[in-house]
């Protein structure tokens, strides 16, 4: 399954015209986001990237879950948010 990565920087029309891109081709992409402000970006954009799925008969259905990272050999905990056609 395909990773995306969230910043609280990023653009939530980028990512979820990404986030539709995948689901279209791999039923399924993996959105994971560290912060209040990645977090909220993300849900943003997996909002956004539903409506671009709904008219052509997608219904994109997020699990959210925590994830324990590392980065820069520090531990961090992650909001994962798998999204699946359903």
């Amino acid at each position: 399954m395909e990773i995306l990565k969230v910043s609280s920087r990023s653009a939530p029309n980028s990512v979820a015209g990404a986030i539709a891109s995948i689901v279209r081709e791999e039923n399924a992409v993996e959105v994971q986001a560290i912060g209040a402000g990645a977090t909220n970006q993300a849900v943003k954009a997996i909002a956004i990237a539903r409506g671009y799925l709904v008219p052509v008969g997608i219904d994109l259905v997020c699990v959210p879950t925590f994830a324990n990272i590392t980065i820069d050999g520090e531990d961090r905990t992650a909001i994962k948010l798998t999204c699946e056609a359903r």
